[in-house]
């Protein structure tokens, strides 16, 4: 009986010891990130990451949609888009309906962002969004780009961006994305927006964003180049393969 439990707790042990053993692998080589210079796209592009995307607005001009959707350099190629909707309580972005339309009908999986002030009413915010992004089932969630704290003190801006969220996700029934900074984050939403799929924007640095909260996108260059547009553009990468990404999306059944 001493030896059978001997034996048990060494098989313990030593299926602890392979777990942990296997965690370090793959944390390690989770952690190693390869750039890979592309000419064509005009950057070093994480090659790690399978889900390459772009993020655009009016400042991209008039864009075709099915020269970035063909354009591919060894398997790098645009599978997704960020769009510019919103901005404030009355903005519209010019081009919003234009790339909207041409983006789904190039294929690419769209979402569209909201560019938040913690100074303005957050429902009317939200009203703006809803009134110009008619998103479907398919679509990414709706997005909060928050990045100014336009002097505010952090409860503000905690308070009235979950306003928004809120809204987002009563229309929608998904959380909404998080836009931000890692700064940002930390030091006017924190843990109390965990629950949230976070888009991180960090660049000029060659390593992925350092932060202990987890994140599904990572804006990793705003000087990138794509056929199809004449300006430079805003790359991303997402966390996770496409079947993660379809699985993030709105879904078919709302109610």
């Amino acid at each position: 009986m001493k030896r059978n439990w001997t034996r048990i707790i060494l098989l313990t042990v030593l299926t602890i010891l392979l777990a942990f053993v296997a965690w370090k692998w793959w944390y390690s080589r989770e952690e190693r990130i390869s750039f890979v210079r592309y000419d064509e796209f005009g950057i070093d592009i994480p090659v790690n990451y399978k889900i390459h995307g772009i993020d655009v607005s009016k400042f991209q001009k008039d864009i075709n949609w099915q020269a970035v959707k063909q354009m591919q350099v060894d398997k790098i190629r645009i599978s997704f888009a960020f769009i510019k909707a919103t901005e404030g309580i009355t903005r519209q972005d010019a081009t919003f309906r234009q790339n909207w339309e041409r983006a789904g009908r190039a294929g690419l999986v769209r979402g569209a962002y909201h560019f938040f002030y913690s100074t303005r009413d957050p429902l009317k915010q939200a009203i703006n969004f809803r009134n110009v992004a008619d998103l479907q089932p398919g679509d990414l969630p709706p997005v909060l780009d928050i990045e100014t704290s336009n002097n505010q003190p952090a409860a503000v801006i905690r308070s009235t961006a979950k306003i928004w969220l809120e809204e987002m996700e009563k229309a929608y029934k998904v959380k909404p994305i998080i836009y931000t900074n890692i700064h940002f984050y930390e030091t006017y939403l924190g843990s109390e927006f965990d629950d949230y799929p976070l888009w991180i924007a960090h660049y000029y640095q060659k390593e992925r964003p350092a932060s202990k909260r987890a994140w599904l996108f990572w804006q990793h260059s705003d000087i990138g180049r794509v056929n199809g547009i004449r300006t430079t553009v805003d790359f991303n990468v997402f966390r996770g393969d496409s079947a993660a990404l379809a699985r993030l999306c709105i879904p078919a059944n709302r109610n």
